[in-house]
């Protein structure tokens, strides 16, 4: 064979145990590459040149080598949050599920149609009555989907919900994704000034949750019971504070209003987060081997390894349109390459469920960019419409060179920075003199598809640019600068992860 067809290779990663050591059993988790950017090692050659009478130089030293990569690929809703904790230099917090991200499985042993009861090793008492999860995995197709979980002990989940006798499989899985409040105990309250979702009876304790302050929550179902009758009510909502008795949010979808929840048992659901953490105990610094395999010879698959390889930069980016991108680059510590008589490393290897691509045209059911005004969950929007957003987050992230090394012996990282770049259609005055203010704004997006989707939430961040684009026989567009810092909370950029959302998000 002379030559390789691009579409023979593959992607995969797996994380290290240490800088460059992988644990003695790997999970390779497959990525769907669109490209790649400077995938690989470059090694740097200083030649001899001895003064010397032929006047030729004599060969050169292999003295350093710089090994790095990146590549882009769609978002969809699983191909991208586990290696996004990299980015973050963070541990994803997952709410309770029996097959965690960073955490041991519990197997789910099998399914009871009479007693409408899930059995499992563990853990099954950390799911509430009321609590909503998703089922997946199971084999028999009636078991999978939205539940609402009637009782529970530490090894059985009762559901409401009609099931089907079956013997699981190691890819069943429960997750919580919300709870449902019974008749008239969810109650808007406005008297404040920010608006509450209060408990109006009852005693269910809403720090249970496990909710934070940031967080962002989806209420209201798909039928009229299941959600507040003033459809102001219900949408996304960010979480500003949380007590036993309510939850107060300082971002809505929109102006919320009074109402005591009579007759409705409204439903509300949540996710798993991702975010930036200040606490020094909470920052964690992930490496990766990624493996790209290059086709097959006589032998086997050939492939090569960046090694030691450390999150350094991301991208997502939106563009009218088109599809979500996110393009990611590594600093990696060393380049491997092995023939097909080699082969792949070892390990075991992980199948990706096929998902669709989020697209920028109709998945986004919000976009939203305001000034932060004290006390208004829901201000007018700077620009109502934009043609194209990046979010560009950088680590700093730098290999660490010495005597005797070839590659990096470590990485250092830097400050964790987001920025971006934004283009506006042009429609008021006040939106160019935000710019010149200097005036905290803050910038969010939902998209929702398939039931199931992400926020992703910059709180704070300050704008520049703002220089007003005219050209003939074109509108009026405004290109800005966006540049984040931390806010109150702690924090500069918080991804929320929906593993279910009700057909009323989308």
């Amino acid at each position: 064979m002379t030559t390789i067809d691009s579409n023979s290779t593959g992607l995969a990663f797996a994380e290290e145990e240490t800088l460059g050591v992988l644990p003695a059993t790997p999970v390779w988790y497959p990525l769907e590459p669109n490209g790649y950017d400077d995938f690989g090692g470059e090694t740097k050659l200083l030649a001899r040149n001895p003064i010397n009478p032929s006047r030729q130089r004599k060969k050169g030293v292999i003295t350093d080598l710089d090994a790095k990569g990146g590549f882009g690929q769609d978002l969809t809703q699983n191909n991208t949050l586990r290696l996004l904790q990299g980015f973050f230099f963070a541990n994803l917090r997952e709410k309770t599920t029996n097959i965690a991200m960073g955490g041991t499985t519990v197997a789910i042993a099998s399914v009871v149609a009479s007693t409408k009861t899930i059995a499992i090793a563990s853990t099954g008492a950390s799911y509430l009555a009321s609590d909503l999860i998703l089922a997946s995995g199971f084999t028999d197709t009636a078991n999978n989907g939205l539940k609402s979980v009637a009782s529970s002990t530490g090894t059985t989940v009762v559901i409401n919900e009609t099931a089907t006798d079956e013997t699981s499989t190691a890819t069943a899985k429960i997750q919580k994704v919300g709870y449902v409040f019974g008749s008239g105990v969810a109650t808007i309250v406005v008297s404040g000034t920010y608006p509450r979702l209060v408990r109006g009876s009852g005693s269910k304790d809403f720090t249970t949750f496990g909710l934070r302050v940031g967080e962002w929550v989806f209420i209201g179902g798909d039928s009229a019971g299941l959600k507040f009758a003033n459809a102001n009510n219900n949408g996304f909502a960010r979480i500003r504070a949380i007590a036993a008795t309510y939850i107060e949010f300082d971002k809505t979808t929109a102006t919320m209003t009074a109402d005591s929840g009579t007759g409705k048992t409204v439903q509300m659901f949540y996710g798993n987060i991702l975010m930036n953490e200040n606490d020094p105990d909470n920052i964690v610094r992930r490496s990766y081997n990624l493996e790209r395999t290059l086709g097959e010879d006589g032998d086997g698959t050939k492939c090569e390894y960046l090694v030691g390889a450390v999150a350094n930069e991301l991208a997502i980016q939106v563009k009218q349109a088109d599809k979500l991108l996110v393009n990611c680059n590594f600093v990696a510590a060393d380049h491997e390459q092995y023939a097909g008589s080699v082969g792949v490393k070892s390990g075991t290897r992980a199948t990706l469920e096929a998902t669709d691509a989020f697209n920028t045209s109709s998945d986004f059911t919000r976009i939203k960019m305001h000034k932060v005004i004290a006390g208004n969950t829901c201000p007018d929007p700077l620009y109502a419409y934009l043609t194209d957003l990046t979010i560009n987050v950088k680590n700093g992230v730098a290999p660490l060179k010495a005597v005797g090394v070839l590659g990096a012996f470590d990485m250092s990282a830097g400050t964790f920075e987001v920025s971006g770049q934004v283009t506006a259609y042009f429609a008021d005055i006040a939106s160019v003199q935000s710019v010149r203010n200097n005036d905290d704004v803050t910038l969010d997006l939902a998209i929702v598809k398939n039931n199931a989707g992400y926020v992703i939430d910059i709180p704070l961040l300050a704008l520049g640019d703002g220089r007003v684009k005219v050209e003939q026989d074109k509108p009026i567009t405004i290109p800005l600068k966006t540049d984040a810092a931390e806010c109150d909370a702690g924090y500069t950029l918080l991804l929320n992860e929906f593993p279910y959302l009700p057909s009323l998000a989308q």
